[in-house]
């Protein structure tokens, strides 16, 4: 495992300062979302451009720090055409620009069938989930001109919510430039937590071929509703997902999220310290 950070998590700090300081932390990848993480000069689509991408890649590697993936969450299943097409748009940017910066994956959450991406019932429906694999494929044939992986994140809260819809996304697509993002704890939600590990036994086998990195982040029960907190810090056990990626995924890129400046530290010596019991 090669152990990194979401970015936008760490201490705010100007560009090349913040990538220093995640190598003084003692992390080897990033999770990086542009407009999230730099501020000092513009990442819209037409500003990705070849020679920025070499600059960005050259601040990482001076620091020797990978970009496990480059983050571009937006929804892909909005019934406005306007904004369909901006986002189908922004996607494809981001995946050239992520060929120029040797950045393997772009990374991606699935959507919901509404203006605001918020949770509604029909996230779950059949229609929802035909939407979303329709307006997937030009993305995906994009992913495979540029050579770079477009990887998917099942969230119970989004419309591929479960490993059983991600597997049916996978094989309709049938492309080897679409993969998973393996988030355990985004998987869970109110109704089915308590069911965590069989469900992780499901992810595993569904999707385990197909997962390209992993994010590793924890959750606590609040007032009746799911909070995510760093790794240690709430209810998870991670021995059997560690264990998948000793076993089966060397040197996996693994992103720690919902961390903060003040724990990050704490929390990357827990999670170093299970993979090394496993």
């Amino acid at each position: 495992m090669q152990l990194g950070i979401r970015l936008h998590d760490t201490t705010k700090l100007p560009f090349e300062e913040r990538i220093a300081d995640v190598h003084r932390l003692g992390f080897t990848c990033g999770h990086l979302a542009l407009a999230k993480v730099i501020d000092e000069f513009p990442t819209t689509d037409e500003a990705l451009t070849p020679g920025l991408a070499m600059y960005i890649k050259n601040v990482f590697a001076r620091n020797q720090v990978d970009i496990a993936v480059l983050g571009c969450y937006l929804n892909l299943a909005t019934p406005n055409k306007e904004q369909l097409a901006k986002n189908t748009h922004r996607y494809m940017a981001h995946l050239r620009f992520a060929s120029w910066l040797g950045c393997g994956v772009v990374g991606t959450e699935t959507g919901a069938p509404n203006e605001k991406y918020a949770f509604t019932p029909e996230c779950h429906t059949e229609e929802a989930l035909k939407t979303f694999i329709t307006n997937l494929r030009p993305v995906v044939k994009y992913a495979e001109q540029m050579g770079v992986v477009f990887a998917i994140e099942p969230v119970y809260r989004h419309i591929v919510c479960n490993p059983a819809r991600a597997r049916r996304v996978l094989d309709e697509i049938a492309s080897p430039n679409l993969q998973i993002i393996f988030d355990p704890v985004n998987l869970l939600e109110m109704e089915n937590y308590k069911d965590r590990q069989a469900i992780f036994e499901e992810t595993v086998d569904l999707l385990g071929p197909d997962i390209a990195m992993v994010h590793l982040k924890d959750f606590v029960i609040e007032d009746g509703k799911m909070v995510s907190v760093g790794c240690g810090l709430g209810e998870m056990d991670y021995t059997a997902i560690l264990k998948f990626m000793k076993e089966r995924k060397p040197f996996i890129h693994a992103t720690l999220e919902n961390t903060k400046p003040e724990n990050n530290q704490q929390v990357k010596d827990f999670i170093l310290k299970k993979y090394a019991e496993v």
